[in-house]
């Protein structure tokens, strides 16, 4: 019940710091998970990706309140109960962010973690394999623990909608993930010989063998401070309260939504609202909760005029196969997330770099396993990156048993509704091109009637999701900036020996998926934590349009 360092979380960043910090064998850590094993195919199996983030065993169950932008819906937020956090119930997309997003990030106070900062860390984590597609070897890893994979794109809808874009007039690109993001190209994932690639079995699995190591199952309450200074975390378990003592630091790694519901629970946050609740304030920290962003997004679906897509699997008996080919071989439908094809492009001249993302899916269905419509379909999942709407977290109660309120406050900025409109009429732009003239059926969604302004918008506000990227709720910046939680060490401000290292420390949300840039963090906030020496900066210029000021695409 004492270590060197106590890590709240087994996630994306928990993983990957209880790894690091091991490796010396002089330091004891222990990683505290509420969540349970995850063993077993909902989560092991790529194209089960539906099912752990719709399920109490492995999901917090997270929804929004009621979003005044999107006419008072509520939208799920699912966070990862479970060994390996949201990195084991995620869709194992395996997007890095443009080198300009942690650019800005250190134009924002985040000193340290610019581009060339952060590539190094990318680097070391990754172990890149590009199935002979080609690519920029030169900025990828090849040594690390996170395997990253393309998918087979076996089905010609792959191709199609890359070769549409071109015809489109937009970039292309062999990776996304290397100098050049811009364009229409193959997507990577992070998966490996046909099983899930989360940092459980990347980082944290093969640390535990360590004497050094351990993984306590318990509830975390509060991190306990005195005198100013985090010496252990307050935990629940088998109906026990207990102390898990830190005599170096305790690092909160428990996702954008439980780290700043944690940090506020322990007395550092907003103080009038802290007061609100009976809870003595440790620390005023006004930036805490706040900042919160997300992706959100729309499918595009198109009808297929050939039995080509998934849907022909889409049955009891299909997906009974596919099951039983991954569960021997793990090869087949059930070893890919499906993901194959990927599109970065700006939205408009004047945008230096992409603003829209596109995931591409060879069958119209949701999140939640069910589809949208009977029959032959694919769509494309397209959202704008960068919303300047932004949300909070906030208690409900001091019970730390409770949920925390998350309001995203989405589509709360005019820009965003222009933006969308932008994305479905783009979408449609990209469905019409020749590359689609053997397949296109008739549009399913939003539906060829719905073209004017007003009825785009009641589409969005009707039908927009949210991709499942949320973060900056303790905002990494300048010790002096009151909105800022953490400085660019990751040490909590006005707190001695407490660090938070996970999403939620992002300043800016990323372009793309947010599992690779959250690893890079506890990968570097590890270096911070045991005091080395930053690995050297790389000083390389990605691909920027040369177009970027000019009339066209």
């Amino acid at each position: 019940m004492e270590a060197d360092f106590v890590i709240i979380g087994s996630g994306s960043a928990g993983s990957v710091m209880a790894s690091r910090l091991s490796e010396d064998a002089k330091n004891k850590v222990i990683v505290l998970e509420f969540g349970g094993t995850d063993a077993g195919p909902f989560i092991q199996m790529p194209a089960a990706l539906s099912y752990p983030m719709n399920m109490k065993r492995y999901d917090w169950g997270f929804s929004s309140e009621p979003e005044p932008g999107l006419g008072g819906r509520t939208l799920v937020t699912p966070r990862g109960k479970v060994v390996g956090g949201s990195s084991s119930i995620n869709g194992m997309v395996y997007v890095r962010g443009h080198a300009r997003d942690f650019d800005h990030w250190s134009d924002q106070g985040a000193t340290g973690w610019a581009y060339a900062d952060v590539l190094p860390y990318f680097k070391r984590m990754e172990h890149w394999h590009d199935g002979g597609h080609g690519g920029d070897a030169g900025w990828r890893g090849s040594n690390g623990p996170l395997h990253v994979t393309r998918g087979p794109r076996k089905n010609p809808l792959f191709q199609a909608f890359v070769d549409a874009g071109e015809q489109a007039g937009f970039e292309l690109t062999d990776d996304y993930n290397g100098e050049k993001q811009e364009g229409f190209g193959p997507m990577e994932q992070t998966v490996w010989r046909g099983r899930r690639w989360s940092t459980a079995n990347a980082y944290l699995k093969p640390a535990l063998k360590r004497d050094n190591l351990e993984m306590l199952r318990c509830y975390a309450r509060k991190v306990v401070i005195e005198d100013g200074r985090a010496v252990g975390v307050e935990i629940e378990r088998g109906g026990k309260i207990e102390v898990v003592r830190a005599r170096r630091e305790v690092i909160i790694a428990a996702s954008s939504i439980n780290s700043p519901k944690l940090l506020m629970l322990s007395g550092i946050g907003p103080a009038a609202h802290l007061a609100d609740h009976g809870i003595e304030v440790v620390a005023d920290r006004a930036g805490v909760g706040q900042n919160l962003q997300d992706h959100l997004e729309l499918y595009i679906q198109q009808a297929s005029t050939q039995p080509i897509t998934l849907y022909k699997h889409w049955n009891l008996w299909g997906k009974a196969l596919a099951g039983a080919e991954w569960t021997f071989f793990k090869s087949g439908l059930g070893s890919s997330n499906q993901f194959e094809s990927a599109a970065f492009i700006r939205s408009k001249p004047g945008v230096e770099y992409p603003d829209i993302q596109y995931h591409f899916l060879p069958i119209a269905v949701r999140y939640d396993g069910k589809a949208a419509a009977e029959g032959h379909g694919f769509q494309a999942h397209v959202g704008p990156m960068r919303s300047k709407s932004r949300g909070a977290i906030t208690l409900n109660s001091a019970d730390p048993k409770d949920a925390p309120r998350i309001l995203f406050n989405y589509m709360s900025h005019p820009d965003d509704w222009a933006d969308f409109r932008h994305c479905i009429r783009t979408t449609r732009e990209i469905f019409g091109q020749a590359a689609f003239d053997p397949y296109r059926g008739k549009e399913i969604l939003p539906g060829s009637d719905v073209q004017s302004d007003a009825a785009l918008d009641a589409h969005i506000r009707e039908h927009a999701e949210s991709a499942y990227h949320p973060c900056g709720t303790c905002k990494m910046g300048r010790a002096d900036d009151p909105t800022a939680v953490v400085d660019p060490e990751c040490r909590v401000i006005g707190v001695e020996g407490l660090r938070v290292a996970d999403s939620s420390i992002f300043p800016r949300i990323t372009n793309g998926n947010l599992n690779g840039p959250s690893i890079m963090v506890g990968e570097k906030a590890s270096d911070h934590i045991l005091g080395r020496a930053m690995l050297a900066p790389e000083n390389v210029e990605p691909w920027i349009n040369p177009r970027w000021r000019g009339s066209d695409r």
